[in-house]
């Protein structure tokens, strides 16, 4: 029909303007090559006109080559003397600029700085090996004597006594791998990026300073217990404890930032001020001076409170101003109270009544703002002067006296 016919024609003429588009991509790339024909052409006769120069030019070098072909011997002999001579001219003052700084200032510099790097990797394997002892030797044996049936210990006082060891091994160790590596790159040591990595980290270092006298006094409750203390002595027995106790252990760790700081000190003293380091470095002893400031702040605070309250316990009325928080502890002993004689009279005595025959011995404590003055009785417990027992020294006057007798 007249209308298929149109859908014939229709598809011809689709199949028409198709291969025409072909056509004429065909002929834009047969342009292409066509070009690229003659750029080639043209880079050949062009590499041809080089070929020739060149040729010329190995023609007019041809006749120099055979004058030193049949170059006199004993030119050859005296051209082969100086090169000998340059050499060793070049040898001795490269030996001489070797020499004059390896006993430069610069270079015994750089040397003790190695050497203080070397220590330290040296100190802090054998830190990390301690804390290796304290976690395998004593933490877990204990946490698993602390699940069995008859424990002769809380899992409690285990947290309490040994809090975030195992936390700072994991770190020390990922430290030590560290200093390891950069020791494997030597003589290129940088340590710088070592301490950025461990200062977000050592806030653990705040907590386990802060625990430490509470962990020693409740190591020292348990061991009241006879299982504990025989389980802990089998423990200290170990060959890798080398005789020591485990309060040893526990002590380790309370050095550890001070050494860093003063290892840091030393290397800054051998690092020049223009040094890649130098920033880096004084960045992170600073900053473990500061940790340091602050963890010895919270010890002496916390050292303070406790051994007030300890006195406080030991007096059997008590004593209030011991709970203030900014009363700190200074010293305590035994003082002879002797009585007063005037004109053959026993004078008013204020720190309570003493009879002529008789002194009285006191145990005191001195504190920043009272005195306090205390007798023990037969059970030994202490108990405070009724009259006078509590001095304040807010209102005192001191007074030496020059004499010696």
């Amino acid at each position: 029909s007249y209308s298929d016919i149109l859908i014939e024609r229709e598809v011809l003429m689709q199949k028409y303007i198709h291969l025409v588009q072909i056509v004429e991509t065909e002929k834009i790339a047969a342009n292409q090559l066509r070009h690229q024909l003659e750029d080639q052409d043209t880079e050949i006769e062009r590499l041809k006109s080089e070929i020739i120069a060149l040729n010329k030019t190995k023609e007019r070098m041809r006749p120099y080559q055979g004058n030193q072909e049949d170059e006199d011997p004993d030119i050859k002999k005296i051209k082969k003397v100086q090169s000998f001579m340059r050499g060793w001219l070049c040898r001795r003052k490269w030996k001489t600029i070797v020499q004059d700084y390896i006993c430069s200032p610069h270079a015994e510099s750089m040397r003790k700085r190695n050497q203080i790097v070397f220590n330290m990797v040296e100190a802090e394997s054998e830190y990390v090996h301690q804390l290796y002892i304290l976690v395998n030797c004593f933490l877990r044996p204990l946490r698993m004597a602390a699940s069995s049936k008859k424990p002769p210990i809380s899992h409690d006082d285990v947290s309490s006594i040994f809090l975030n060891s195992e936390t700072i091994m994991f770190l020390h160790e990922i430290f030590h791998q560290g200093l390891k590596a950069r020791i494997a790159n030597w003589p290129t040591l940088i340590l710088a990026d070592l301490f950025d990595i461990l200062l977000p980290m050592l806030n653990i270092y705040q907590e386990f300073v802060r625990n430490h006298q509470y962990s020693l006094q409740v190591l020292a409750n348990c061991k009241q217990n006879r299982d504990f203390d025989k389980l802990l002595k089998q423990y200290e027995a170990n060959p890798a404890c080398e005789g020591r106790m485990l309060e040893t252990f526990l002590t380790y760790p309370m050095f550890q930032i001070p050494r860093y700081i003063i290892t840091l000190h030393e290397l800054l003293a051998h690092t020049p001020h223009e040094h890649v380091e130098r920033k880096s470095l004084e960045f992170a002893k600073s900053k473990l001076e500061e940790l340091s400031r602050v963890m010895h702040d919270e010890v002496s605070d916390t050292e303070n409170i406790r051994k007030n309250l300890a006195i406080e316990r030991t007096i059997v009325e008590g004593c209030d101003i011991l709970l203030d928080t900014s009363q700190t502890f200074i010293r305590q002993g035994s003082l002879i109270q002797v009585p007063s004689v005037e004109r053959g009279k026993l004078s008013k005595v204020r720190l309570g009544s003493l009879s002529l025959k008789k002194e009285g011995e006191r145990q005191c404590f001195l504190f920043t703002k009272h005195f306090l003055i205390c007798t023990r009785s037969s059970g030994g417990k202490l108990h405070l002067l009724k009259t006078g027992g509590v001095l304040s020294l807010i209102e005192c006057t001191l007074i030496e006296e020059t004499d010696a007798s």
